[in-house]
């Protein structure tokens, strides 16, 4: 009997600094795990960084620290393909079709849209409104059949399947329509100082986020400050009592304790102690992986290569595609 093919999953990180601690347990620490049943292809989106502006000479530096970073986290680039976004062209030039059969009634619907031009007041620029073309390109280009995401992305993956769905049905089958995936070990990390928000990065309160290249000394710090409540009690409860419930989740992905082991270890027991295990057993876990980012961006020239090599492998993929929808919407191409 032949072997199943597998499906192809595909993901992406902007290279906006550090992972935070957020990032890494709802997304990156998953994507290694992802890599034994899926042919997987994970890309730093540098150009949807630039829907703000960027420092170039930051941006350069942060794409390769981020490529590290993901090498470090377990991604394994002579079986995936890891890529950098803007080293395959194919990505734009899909997207410009894919403009051309997206309305603009469903463009100005997006929520992130509002919410970053809320942000961003003086920078409201046409490729934070088409930020979704280019993302559901991402995703087309290479016939994707699953996309990890989350609450906040799941609008973006809709557009990409409405998409699909409409050049499909103009120019016959010419697309997988994605499925969003839903990583069951992956959850939602809340803010520290704040944990009714989304733990992130451009938290202006730097309490409020561990980084994945925060050392140990600064990690004890942030979950010794880390918001709960006055009780006392370490019990799971979102609603009640959202701080604890964010560490013990935090707490569970890195020990595998159910809440259950985890209410009944802390019974009796004061905040304070709940806080340093917390604190001591993220920074146990991303020690490691610290370590092997540190020791991977010293060799420039490896990073360098693997990201050569996986435009290589991705833009085969992805030219393929471009060269079939070019030929469907009647674009003359000539034999090279």
């Amino acid at each position: 009997m032949a072997e199943e093919k597998r499906k192809r999953i595909l993901s992406g990180i902007q290279p906006t600094g550090a992972p935070t601690l957020g990032n890494y347990i709802g997304a990156v620490r998953n994507w290694a795990l992802l890599q034994n049943d899926y042919d997987c292809l994970y890309m730093v989106a540098d150009l949807h960084a630039l829907t703000v502006r960027q420092a170039p000479a930051e941006l350069r530096r942060r794409t390769r620290e981020m490529a590290a970073l993901l090498l470090a986290a377990g991604i394994d680039p002579t079986h995936h393909v890891m890529f950098v976004q803007s080293h395959v062209p194919a990505h734009c030039e899909l997207s410009w079709v894919l403009a051309c059969n997206t309305q603009f009634g469903e463009l100005s619907r997006m929520t992130q849209f509002k919410d970053k031009s809320a942000k961003h007041p003086d920078n409201v620029n046409g490729g934070l409104f088409t930020y979704p073309v280019l993302m559901a390109a991402d995703i087309l280009v290479y016939n994707a059949d699953l996309v990890p995401v989350g609450q906040d992305q799941t609008q973006h993956l809709e557009i990409a399947r409405d998409i699909a769905t409409r050049f499909n049905g103009i120019y016959g089958d010419t697309f997988v329509l994605p499925e969003g995936y839903i990583s069951a070990s992956g959850a939602k990390i809340m803010s520290l100082a704040e944990p009714a928000k989304k733990m992130s990065k451009s938290d202006t309160n730097a309490n409020g986020f561990v980084l994945m290249t925060d050392d140990k000394d600064t990690i004890l710090r942030k979950f010794k400050r880390a918001v709960t409540d006055s009780d006392e009690v370490v019990r799971f409860d979102r609603e009640a009592k959202p701080g604890v419930s964010n560490l013990m989740v935090i707490y569970s992905t890195f020990t595998g304790k159910t809440m259950a082991d985890i209410e009944a270890e802390f019974a009796g027991k004061g905040y304070g102690d709940f806080k340093l295990a917390v604190a001591e057993a993220t920074a146990d876990a991303l020690a490691p992986v610290k370590d092997e980012y540190a020791r991977i961006l010293a060799d420039k020239s490896y990073v360098d290569g693997v990201l050569k090599e996986g435009a290589a492998r991705a833009a085969r993929l992805a030219d393929r595609t471009v060269a079939k929808v070019y030929r469907k919407v009647g674009l003359l191409q000539l034999e090279r």
